[in-house]
């Protein structure tokens, strides 16, 4: 069974399931550690489950078999003006879910959210920033590798850029995940929904990864982590696998010491390499499949080729 988040253990459960007694308490816990495999959708849901439930309250709900779909259209309409509507879909996502599982585990009698609709919401282009090649370029260059934080660095934003990685994905690799396969470098991703994924290593990546095993010494490691935190007080490499938000801070920091103004996020460098490889002739579908998509839709948030049009026809207008 897997962990329930931190925020919910027996002693700490939602006013309003407790009320409504043991079996739901059990069934509630049950829904985190049982129905969601995903660690960031089970933190998501957490969140969402705990905004509601409190909201509820404050609004004289007594219990959780007393939420009616009133209460979820109120609390939706509510989250409208504070997120964005994709955020608002994955509350609602949240909440119809955790009632579907308290149905079937026979708390409550319906589910109140099935009948409630989210915002509209359409998008051909996903939000995600993107650096022209140029600045991803200058931000690889840029990059001090004469330290093992240094070399680290710069294997992992080449990994994201050139492999199409999700961080979770890279910073999820061991040492023994970096292979040798017809000559050639590989890498072995294990991506969302537990789908491992294995990639050939473009030529700089595969040059970036060699000089990081070597320069560390952590190649005759192939059970440890690839990519680790640096030990307090030497500069070395520790054993602790490298947490996401270090390396979402570490990217921005290495992105605003060479001047790049772009927001970029981890997410940056998956969509860079992705119109890079399409603005050089490659295919919508062979991306797909590079980056582990299981649709060429999902793709296509990616591709911000179009944005090179936008512009050109922006500078038309002369006044």
């Amino acid at each position: 069974m897997m962990q329930t988040p931190a925020r919910y253990s027996p002693q700490s459960l939602p006013a309003l399931v407790m009320s409504a007694g043991d079996r739901a308490g059990i069934r509630f816990l049950e829904f985190f550690a049982s129905a969601i495999r995903n660690p960031h959708t089970r933190r998501a849901y957490a969140r969402a489950a705990g905004d509601f439930l409190a909201w509820c309250g404050q609004a004289g709900v007594a219990s959780i078999t007393a939420v009616q779909p009133l209460h979820v259209a109120a609390w939706i309409e509510l989250q409208t003006a504070t997120h964005a509507a994709p955020t608002v879909k994955q509350r609602l996502a949240a909440i119809r879910h955790l009632f579907d599982w308290l149905v079937t585990g026979q708390v409550v009698p319906h589910n109140p959210a099935a009948s409630v609709r989210g915002p509209a919401h359409s998008a051909r282009t996903g939000a995600t920033p993107v650096l022209e090649p140029a600045e991803a370029r200058q931000l690889l260059d840029s990059i001090d590798v004469s330290t093992p934080i240094g070399l680290r660095d710069r294997a992992l934003i080449a990994l994201m850029v050139f492999s199409f990685a999700r961080v979770g994905a890279a910073l999820a690799m061991r040492v023994e995940d970096v292979y040798v396969q017809n000559r050639r470098l590989w890498v072995r991703l294990r991506e969302k929904g537990g789908k491992a994924h294995a990639m050939p290593c473009h030529h700089t990546l595969e040059a970036y990864l060699h000089a990081y095993l070597d320069g560390t010494g952590i190649a005759n490691e192939p059970k440890g982590p690839l990519f680790r935190t640096i030990a307090r007080g030497t500069g070395q490499l520790s054993a602790t696998p490298l947490p996401q938000a270090n390396a979402y801070a570490m990217a921005r920091r290495r992105a605003a010491a060479v001047g790049i103004g772009t927001k970029i996020g981890n997410h940056t460098f998956r969509a860079t390499g992705i119109t890079a490889y399409l603005k050089n002739g490659g295919t919508l579908e062979n991306a797909a499949a590079m980056a582990n998509h299981a649709s060429t839709r999902t793709t296509q948030l990616y591709d911000r080729r179009h944005d090179d049009i936008s512009l050109d026809e922006v500078e038309r207008i002369r006044v």
